[in-house]
């Protein structure tokens, strides 16, 4: 596993990167639902701010086994986080898209 300093970085990145998604489609489809694109994007700063705190908060230090253990299912929340956010993005905009033709 590499350092906690960038476990950190990778969380900011990967959710910054969902959030401007969130905010892109906002800015350049304006016949997207806003309020629901802005509870997605709640949900996304909602989740970084939980990872943030697992990540400085591992459980059993003594034992090396148990903290890969729990940065391995921190990461796997991480991607599960941002994809179940990206699908839910993209439901939206489909919304959109299918009502237009």
């Amino acid at each position: 596993m590499a350092s906690v300093k960038e476990l950190k970085k990778d969380v900011d990145l990967v959710m910054s990167l969902a959030l401007s998604d969130c905010f892109y489609v906002l800015e350049y489809n304006s016949k997207v639902d806003d309020k629901a694109v802005m509870e997605i994007a709640a949900g996304i700063i909602q989740k970084h701010r939980e990872l943030r705190i697992r990540i400085n908060h591992a459980d059993g230090k003594d034992n090396p086994k148990l903290v890969k253990q729990y940065y391995k299912k921190l990461v796997s929340d991480l991607l599960a986080g941002a994809d179940a956010a990206l699908v839910k993005l993209s439901a939206e905009v489909k919304k959109v898209t299918s009502s237009d033709n």
